[in-house]
C-alpha cells in the first residue's frame, strides 16, 4: 500500500455508520515525559462519552497502554478497549480477554540493568510486554535498540517494536490492526465504516486494516505514513472530535459522509 502524499486531506466528517477506533497518546493526549505524567483536558471524556453514545457504542480505544491505565485516565468511562496493542481486548459487553503472559524475567533483567547503567531511562512492565523509554535520552536510541534486540534474538515467540522513543517487547503476531480486526467481527462495530486516528508507528498496521475496508485512517501529527488523512496534533484530534459530535447531534437519523473522496484539501 503506498505512503500518503505530502499534502494529505483533512479527516472527512464522521458519519452515523461509523466504528471509531482512537489510539491514546499522541492521539487523544498530548505525550510527556513519562506515561503517567500526562495531562487529560477535562472537556475529552464527556466528549468521548457523547460520541460512545451518538455511534451506537462503536468507540473503542486501541493502544499499547494497559486497559487499567486508560480506564483510570478515562473514568468513569469504562470504553470498549485494547491495551498493549492487542494483548488485552474488552468488548462492548465488557468482557475481558488476554493473551498468556509470555517469560519476560530475561527480558525485564537486561532493561533493568539497561537503565540502572545510563540515566534518563524508564522501564515499564506491562502484563505481556517489557518498554523502554528513552524520552529523557533520545541519544540512547541504538544503545537501547541494540540491546534489546539481543534479548529477543532466539526466541521467536517475542517481537520488538520502535515506538516514540520506545522499544518494546511484545508477543509475536499481536497488533492495532489484528485488535481492530477483532472488534470490526462484533457488535456495534460489524457492519459499519472504521475509522482509525493514530500518531505512530506502531498504528500503521491498524491503518493498513481499516483502508482495504472502506474506512478512513488518519494520521496526527508529522511523518510518513500509509493512512491517506493527516490531522496536526491531538489539539486537532480534539477540535474534529468536537466538530463529529456536533454534526451528528444536529442531524439525527442522518448520516454524514465518511467516505474518503469527499474530504476537504488540508489547508496547510
Amino acid at each position: 500500500m503506498p505512503k500518503s502524499s505530502s499534502n494529505p486531506p483533512l479527516p472527512p466528517p464522521l458519519g452515523q455508520n461509523a466504528a471509531l477506533f482512537l489510539d491514546f497518546d499522541g492521539t487523544l493526549v498530548g505525550l510527556a515525559p513519562t506515561p503517567e505524567a500526562i495531562e487529560i483536558p477535562p472537556a475529552l471524556v464527556p466528549l468521548l462519552g457523547d460520541l460512545r453514545d451518538q455511534l451506537g457504542g462503536a468507540l473503542a480505544v486501541v493502544s499499547g497502554r494497559q486497559i487499567d491505565s486508560i480506564d483510570r485516565f478515562l473514568a468513569p468511562l469504562r470504553l470498549p478497549a485494547a491495551g498493549e496493542h492487542g494483548v488485552q481486548r474488552r468488548d462492548a459487553e465488557g468482557r475481558m480477554q488476554e493473551q498468556r503472559a509470555p517469560d519476560l524475567v530475561p527480558i525485564l533483567d537486561i532493561a533493568n540493568e539497561l537503565a540502572r547503567v545510563h540515566e534518563g531511562l524508564l522501564v515499564e512492565r506491562k502484563h505481556a510486554a517489557i518498554a523502554l523509554h528513552y524520552r529523557l535520552a533520545p541519544q540512547l536510541e541504538a544503545v537501547c535498540r541494540d540491546a534489546m534486540s539481543r534479548a529477543i534474538a532466539h526466541d521467536p515467540m517475542l517481537e520488538l517494536m520502535h515506538g516514540k522513543f520506545v522499544f518494546e517487547v511484545k508477543p509475536s503476531g499481536v497488533n492495532k490492526g489484528v485488535a481492530i480486526d477483532a472488534f470490526m467481527a462484533e457488535a456495534p462495530f460489524a457492519g459499519r465504516v472504521p475509522v482509525f486516528l493514530g500518531d505512530d508507528t506502531t498504528d500503521e498496521s491498524g491503518f493498513a486494516v481499516v483502508q482495504p475496508r472502506g474506512g478512513v485512517a488518519v494520521k496526527v501529527g508529522s511523518g510518513s505514513s500509509l493512512a491517506l488523512h493527516r490531522l496536526e496534533s491531538p489539539l486537532a484530534v480534539y477540535e474534529w472530535l468536537v466538530q463529529a459530535r456536533d454534526l451528528l447531534a444536529a442531524r439525527p437519523g442522518k448520516e454524514t459522509s465518511s467516505r474518503p473522496e469527499d474530504s476537504p484539501r488540508s489547508p496547510r
